[in-house]
């Protein structure tokens, strides 16, 4: 279990158990309760009905032969995911002075409530000037955690599990909201700080961009500092996995690549002090959180500009495989490959899992001691689970599709086939009143393999 105190649990109804923050149920004290008795989920400080097994989790049938990989339990550590759908970070770009509001409790509560393996909050800024936009989530404050608190225990509530990515928006800060314009800065005039934004180098990312200042050793240390900080709201939220941003341009994205990292001192040049500072990011990270939890990084594989005559050096897919090899000895879980953000001219080839290849790469490398995720254009449940059941793949992470379709899990399991758990106030409107008599497939370990 995950060494945090138990949530207060105001609820005065029957008790059927205790939960820790990160849902690790504990019976205790269990009694006889009436016949068809609405149980209320344990430790949760409100009324809101169990349920078990939780919403997401593939059921089986008495035809049942077999499980697509897709919907097969995946452990992390101490953390079992009920499949393998992760809810990508999604910038909402709806804050208030970083601090989650109504539109982040309903876009994320509707999409937990209908079971993904595990839903990540948007990418989460350690500084005020870490986000990308005046509206960015942060966790800088220690006013940042309640809101964020309330979201984690409604997904405890549900038997779910919900992870934060933690960044820094680097030299790209500072900017409106992408339906306002692409990428136009953010005055002080909208609470922005385009004469404050940093990064490895004082080079823009376009000349739309504010120019950033170049850290110096100390900004350094005290990134470092306030991240570590950020860890730790973090774990009070109830968070039960971390993800590091280290992709899409974004500050430890900055400090890998050539292009945009021209330091001379121990976090430049060479690739091994290119990746100095993220290696740093994740030795406090593990140091600070549980041992049982597990924890994410997000990577670009590419930069995207092999193809680009006048640009010489930049980030690759090799470079990743042989950072992946080091960030598997150093208490990185689960590798989570993107690609790009980090340069204007950069030539991606989208197209249906386009980023998928570099995802394969990493996990021919890395083999088991690594779970590797792959993200972008994966847009149906045969393709998803042609990635991990043909192509060795582990995770599928998916943001557009949980933005149109929040019952996303339901309808994969539809094309696939497989009958999974509903949450009870849902079922009951497709399989009937009473109860249902199907076993989850936690109850046959040779489906799950």
């Amino acid at each position: 279990m995950h060494d945090r105190k138990t949530q207060c649990c105001r609820y005065t109804g029957p008790k059927h158990a205790t939960m820790t923050s990160s849902h690790h149920v504990i019976e205790a004290d269990i009694k006889e309760e009436p016949h068809n008795a609405n149980r209320a989920a344990p430790g949760i400080s409100y009324f809101t009905p169990l349920q078990s097994p939780s919403a997401g989790t593939a059921l089986v049938t008495p035809e049942t032969k077999s499980v697509p990989k897709l919907f097969k339990p995946l452990k992390l550590r101490g953390l079992t995911l009920n499949n393998r759908i992760t809810v990508a970070p999604m910038c909402q770009y709806s804050a208030e002075d970083g601090h989650f509001t109504m539109w982040h409790t309903t876009h994320l509560g509707g999409i937990v409530q209908r079971g993904p393996g595990i839903t990540c909050v948007e990418a989460t800024a350690v500084t005020p000037q870490g986000r990308i936009s005046p509206e960015d989530v942060g966790l800088w404050k220690d006013s940042q955690i309640e809101g964020m608190r309330q979201v984690v225990e409604f997904a405890h509530s549900q038997g779910q599990k919900m992870m934060i990515q933690l960044g820094h928006a680097g030299r790209k800060g500072s900017t409106v909201a992408p339906w306002l314009s692409s990428g136009d800065i953010a005055g002080k005039d909208l609470n922005g700080w385009p004469d404050d934004t940093c990064g490895p180098s004082a080079i823009p990312w376009n000349d739309k961009h504010a120019m950033p200042k170049a850290m110096t050793l100390q900004d350094i240390q005290n990134f470092k500092a306030a991240f570590a900080s950020s860890v730790k709201r973090a774990l009070k939220a109830g968070f039960d996995a971390i993800e590091i941003h280290g992709a899409h341009g974004y500050m430890l994205s900055e400090f890998f690549s050539p292009v945009s990292n021209h330091r001379t001192d121990a976090y430049g040049g060479s690739f091994e002090n290119r990746i100095r500072l993220a290696l740093e990011i994740v030795k406090e990270t593990r140091d600070i959180i549980p041992q049982d939890m597990p924890l994410f990084f997000r990577i670009s594989a590419t930069d995207w500009l092999e193809e680009i005559p006048e640009i010489s050096e930049s980030w690759t897919s090799d470079d990743t495989v042989k950072f992946a090899l080091i960030l598997a000895e150093s208490g990185v879980d689960v590798l989570d490959v993107s690609t790009g953000g980090n340069h204007p001219l950069q030539h991606p080839h989208a197209g249906p899992a386009y980023q998928a290849p570099f995802a394969v790469k990493v996990k021919e490398a890395v083999g088991d001691k690594l779970v590797v995720s792959t993200v972008g254009m994966i847009d149906n449940a045969h393709l998803a689970n042609d990635l991990l059941q043909n192509k060795g793949l582990d995770l599928v992470t998916v943001g557009r599709g949980f933005q149109k379709n929040p019952g996303l899990v339901f309808a994969w399991a539809d094309e696939l086939d497989v009958k999974v758990q509903m949450p009870n106030q849902i079922r009951w409107g497709f399989a009937g009143r009473g109860t249902e008599n199907l076993k989850p497939i936690y109850n046959f370990l040779e489906l799950m393999v």
